[in-house]
């Protein structure tokens, strides 16, 4: 039995479109260096992948803050109170829960407030 193809394995070769065969350089003065720097790592990527999204998007947005993110855990968790709080309602009746809503929904306010700051 004679092998006229032989597969190698392993990942498939890119084609000529996707390859990355072309290299520009970009001269920086130190301000822009370090903004470009700083903005890169805000986004969690590397500057060349921040400049080819940049180039595809006309824009590249920065990662949440562990504040920002500290937030939207606290959010999900007065999300699931409200669900709790609607089950009750439809329960028990919405007299007996409304105060309880008034007030995790002006919590909520406040959190949404700091995460647009």
């Amino acid at each position: 039995m004679i092998r006229t193809e032989y597969k190698k394995g392993g990942r498939p070769t890119k084609g000529a479109a996707e390859k990355k065969k072309y290299r520009i350089t970009v001269k920086l003065n130190t301000q822009d260096y370090y903004t470009l720097k700083g903005k890169a790592k805000n986004a969690g990527i590397s500057m060349s992948e921040f400049v080819r999204k940049v180039l595809e998007e006309g824009n590249v947005i920065e990662r949440l803050t562990v504040e920002q993110a500290g937030f939207i855990r606290k959010l999900c968790g007065m999300a699931n109170n409200l669900n709790q709080l609607a089950h009750r309602a439809n329960a028990e009746g919405f007299h007996v829960i409304a105060p309880i809503h008034k007030t995790i929904i002006g919590k909520i306010d406040e959190i949404l407030n700091l995460i647009r700051r």
